[in-house]
């Protein structure tokens, strides 16, 4: 079956492929990243030649084309997409069974894989946070081979089956499908992915035999701890995980209702990780303070502790009886009606009425603040607890933060959902909630913030509230947790392997909810990247402590990624050994050397310095600091950074303007040995300092530093204190002995 049948029209159509020929240089994005094999090469002329019969309009020669030389006009030929049926309840009332039914059999994830056009450079991957291969696993459903589309996840994911439930993938991987990005439907990645885990259950860790060598702890057992320690329980390290709750889990298991996330998906993967020989220990609260004798029970520490701290606003009444906080509210709803509705407990735990909706007694009203997803999960739970809910949120519905399915599903569960409100005040009654006052707002654009409509407020009769503005972290653990949270935004030019991708040259379609999935993407790369990095020596952070609230797909991606660092660097706690090449690794140690050159004599003594580490036989890169980001800075063991200097002797020298811009937009660096050196003309000053200063200030040791004056460099490069430099930089990183001053 060819790429065309696959994706065959659903009536005839047409559709009409021209190149400029004036424009096109030749470059060959298009035809590389063509699926459909519709473009190829005019070798005489070395132009772009197209066959329009080939087409089927997904556009991605013209999002990758960087003169703008290829035009499509047509349609989109594919055909409909497979939606996932919802199966409500007749009646609500204490039922939990899960909504959203997925693909039932075959014939229907056959019909939505071959919608899948294996685009060459697939711009769903880039979207997925996880990186998941999803051309990959949709070819082994179309060979039907569950066991192969499994083996194919596993390698990025080890939650497929709850990141399939829980995902918003119309912001993520298919808001990021090539169908999407041209302004059609989008495979349905998500049902497929589910399709295959509820086909054949996700294969338990396959642990490896312990080596007795390594021993991490995890703070915390959501989706980012689960990620961690999966990848180093089939290392052969040692994993033990401290979990407050009596439950593993996390928000997956208390903070998701069970008609979203069913118990028995939220618990399969540590059910599966205890098995296979990970050290559970719930009802174990570990708190900053005891994080220094954590570090010295494991070799390394891993941060998954989440944002579990309820957001509560500051307003008058907000002291009154019957006003509560999501966390709160979810976690009885979800033991009330997990147990079989002991509804009473319930509605006593929370001051309502006895009887609701008795002769004469109206049913109890519960306000909802925010229309996020956390809101909408307590609404809905209040719905199948037999209560009234209305959700009230001072964002415009064009910007609400919502999944706009779990928003269409609230309301036709009758949850009552008010954007363009803000709750002003409460009002009570013998210390008891009763009312409450909701103000106009308006609200121009999604990065405006909302303002309030001065007149008379809208009086809501209530008898609970309950605050689902979101979560945060712990304030105290940030504080522990140097560099914390990341800031995911990233500045400048794009990696090329993005721009030239597609993703980010498109507007934000329809489907993504105008979100802007290429910038987004690019993002999370920065907290994917953060956590490969300690945020101190021997200590990561992931998920929620390491870039604020975010979604179960990060969280787990992040953890994966700082297990794969922490097994990469071999950490060894003081009364452990380090092995025998006193680095605590094996593996030949990597070396960045990276600089900033003007006249290119900066450059000249970084090579040299690199030589000086070459003959001790470390694997060396030489980069200008254009070129170092935090994949380079996460993968070199030691770090040596170079500046020419700037300035003049009487009115002051310092680093070089574009060294101090790079320094100053550096991440933690948690411990990591770093070397400083810079030229100059005449003196360099306060230039050393300054650069030793902002490193340290980031966490690094800096091991040396040393300057290099014009008769130094002219030397031969084996021969000069550069080089001599390199080799001492590299005898002190072995053994972490620090000196300040090694050449001037």
């Amino acid at each position: 079956m060819t790429i065309r049948e696959m994706s065959a029209p659903v009536a005839p159509t047409h559709l009409d492929v021209r190149v400029l020929t004036d424009r096109c240089a030749g470059c060959q994005e298009c035809v590389i990243r063509c699926p459909t094999g519709a473009l190829s090469m005019d070798t005489g002329h070395w132009v772009a030649l197209a066959d329009s019969d080939l087409c089927v309009g997904c556009r991605q020669c013209v999002r990758t084309c960087p003169f703008s030389a290829v035009v499509v006009d047509g349609p989109i030929l594919v055909a409909p997409r497979v939606e996932a049926r919802l199966a409500h309840p007749a009646s609500l009332l204490g039922d939990v069974s899960e909504i959203r039914s997925g693909i039932t059999g075959w014939a229907e994830a056959l019909a939505e894989a071959g919608r899948c056009l294996q685009c060459p450079d697939p711009t769903c991957v880039r979207g997925c946070p996880a990186h998941n291969d999803i051309p990959g696993f949709i070819a082994a459903i179309r060979a039907r081979d569950l066991e192969g589309a499994h083996e194919v996840l596993r390698r990025t994911s080890v939650l497929p089956d709850i990141c399939s439930r829980v995902c918003n993938q119309s912001a993520q991987c298919e808001g990021s499908c090539s169908w999407s990005l041209a302004g059609g439907t989008p495979v349905a990645i998500g049902a497929l992915e589910r399709f295959v885990a509820d086909m054949l259950p996700v294969p338990p860790p396959a642990p490896a035999a312990p080596t007795g060598e390594l021993s991490v702890g995890i703070i915390g057992s959501g989706p980012g701890a689960a990620g961690a320690a999966w990848e180093l329980l089939e290392a052969g390290a040692s994993v033990t995980v401290y979990e407050k709750d009596a439950v593993p889990g996390g928000l997956c298991n208390w903070g998701i209702p069970d008609f979203t996330l069913p118990e028995a998906v939220a618990a399969r993967p540590w059910h599966q990780l205890a098995s296979a020989g990970v050290d559970l220990r719930c009802g174990t609260e570990i708190r900053p303070e005891d994080l220094e004798q954590l570090l010295e029970t494991h070799d390394a520490v891993i941060a998954a502790c989440g944002a579990g701290m309820p957001l509560r606003l500051s307003l008058p009444g907000a002291e009154l009886d019957g006003v509560t906080d999501a966390t709160t509210f979810l976690q009885a709803a979800k033991a009330t009606l997990g147990d079989g509705m002991d509804a009473a407990a319930f509605r006593a735990a929370f001051g309502l009425a006895e009887d609701p909706g008795a002769p004469g007694r109206p049913v109890p009203r519960v306000l909802v603040l925010g229309a996020g997803n956390t809101a909408m999960d307590v609404a809905r739970s209040a719905r199948r607890l037999g209560l009234e809910a209305t959700c009230v949120d001072w964002l415009d519905e064009r910007f609400a933060l919502t999944r706009p399915d779990e928003l269409a599903e609230a309301r036709y569960e009758g949850v009552e959902v008010h954007f363009l409100r803000t709750l002003t005040a409460l009002r009570g009654k013998d210390g008891r909630v009763f009312g409450a006052e909701l103000a106009r707002t308006t609200q121009a654009a999604a990065d405006r913030r909302p303002t309030v409509v001065a007149g008379d407020p809208e009086v809501l009769g209530i008898d609970l509230v309950v605050m689902a503005m979101g979560y945060r972290v712990d304030p105290a653990f940030t504080g522990a947790l140097p560099g914390t949270p990341v800031r995911r935004a990233t500045s400048g030019v794009a990696d090329r392997s993005w721009s030239a991708s597609g993703i980010l040259a498109s507007p934000a379609s329809a489907f993504a909810d105008h979100l802007p999935v290429g910038t987004l993407a690019l993002g999370r790369e920065i907290g994917l990247w953060s956590a490969s990095l300690p945020v101190t020596e021997r200590l990561w952070a992931v998920g929620d402590a390491l870039i604020g609230p975010a979604t179960v797909v990060e969280a787990m991606a992040q953890g994966r990624r700082a297990a794969a660092a922490v097994l990469d660097a071999g950490p060894a706690r003081p009364a452990r050994p380090t092995r025998p090449d006193g680095d605590g690794s094996s593996r030949q140690r990597r070396v960045l050397v990276c600089y900033e050159s003007a006249g290119g004599r900066t450059a000249r003594a970084a090579d040299a310095i690199a030589g000086g580490f070459s003959e001790r036989g470390d694997q060396v890169r030489v980069l200008p600091i254009a070129r170092v980001g935090l994949a380079e800075l996460a993968a070199a063991d030691v770090v040596v950074v170079g500046s020419w200097v700037e300035g003049f002797v009487v009115a002051g020298v310092r680093p070089a303007k574009a060294m101090r811009a790079w320094l100053a937009g550096l991440p933690r660096l948690g411990g990591k040995a770093v070397g400083v050196f810079c030229t100059f003309a005449v003196a360099p000053k306060g230039a050393l300092p300054a650069m030793r200063q902002a490193l340290e200030a980031r966490g690094a040791v800096v091991l040396g530093e040393a300057s290099f004056g014009p008769r130094e460099l002219g030397k031969r490069a084996e021969a000069s204190g550069a080089a001599a430099f390199g080799r001492e930089l590299a005898r002190r990183s072995t053994t972490k002995a620090t000196a300040r001053v090694l050449v001037e």
